[in-house]
């Protein structure tokens, strides 16, 4: 009996098998929309007179080249109308600025235009405390205790409200870790930070970037790691509905994706002990 029904399920795998059809689908691909990526980063230590902002559009599920735009005419204005113009690099997308200057709590106005449409968004240069000296590691960190940590720290401003974003690239990762965070349980206090992995080994370098951004950066940062898989980082795939802050002012329904936001930007590196 059991000769038999060996035989009866080798003779069902084989039935399986001859029916096996690929069934190709024809995915609908949506018109390409363009993406406005405007983020101003003033490094500290830096002048923050060179800036860069890139046009692209939105392409196929399957593909992982953007296109660039070419042609846009972009200026920052300040609010005392000083003007910022971005050139580009031609056949880039890249449009760069050699004069800008950064000033914290300013105001600035992003104008973008393109094929006769104009872009706009407004947004406030938002400042950034210190990351301190004392980064410590754990061999033992993480969940399973069996991973490498790094814990870093930084004060929160007490007398206001306060978002921050953290990226941090190692050479374990594919893709930088993000995280966005608010400090409201924490005013004032010493905030920490932290990334672990058990791929990490001695000499490896960490590189921590901590942003301060605004209330609605924040905002729009979390819907965008939750439409794009956070594992994967958050500009790896293309950001779905996720809209930002920029607004088409001649035809408002043809808006564009991606963001305008002016960051103070802490940069520390950390070598694995």
């Amino acid at each position: 009996m059991k000769n038999i029904l060996k035989y009866l399920n080798i003779s069902y795998c084989f039935f399986l098998l001859a029916c096996t059809k690929v069934v190709e689908m024809d995915l609908e691909t949506a018109e390409p929309k363009l993406v406005i990526d405007a983020s101003i980063d003033w490094v500290k230590g830096t002048t923050g007179n060179e800036q860069k902002i890139k046009l692209s559009t939105t392409t196929g599920y399957d593909s992982t080249i953007f296109p660039a735009v070419s042609g846009a005419d972009i200026i920052i204005t300040n609010s005392a109308n000083t003007v910022f113009r971005f050139i580009e690099s031609p056949g880039t997308g890249e449009y760069s600025c050699f004069d800008f200057r950064p000033v914290i709590g300013e105001t600035y106005t992003l104008k973008v235009v393109l094929n006769g449409e104009i872009y706009t968004a407004t947004e406030t240069c938002i400042g950034v405390p210190d990351i301190e000296n004392n980064i410590t590691q754990n061999n033992s960190g993480g969940f399973g205790g069996d991973e490498v940590e790094i814990t870093y720290y930084y004060r929160d401003n007490g007398r206001e409200e306060n978002h921050y974003l953290h990226r941090i690239l190692s050479p374990v990762s594919r893709f930088p870790d993000y995280k966005a965070e608010d400090d409201k349980n924490s005013q004032g206090s010493l905030l920490q930070g932290f990334f672990s992995d058990k791929e990490l080994k001695a000499g490896d370098m960490i590189n921590i970037r901590l942003y301060g951004i605004s209330r609605s950066y924040y905002d729009y940062f979390r819907k965008l790691l939750a439409a794009s898989g956070a594992g994967n980082g958050p500009f790896q795939t293309t950001p779905g509905s996720v809209r930002g802050n920029i607004i088409n002012q001649t035809h408002f329904a043809n808006f564009a994706y991606g963001y305008f936001r002016l960051s103070e930007v802490d940069v520390v590196n950390y070598t694995i002990k």
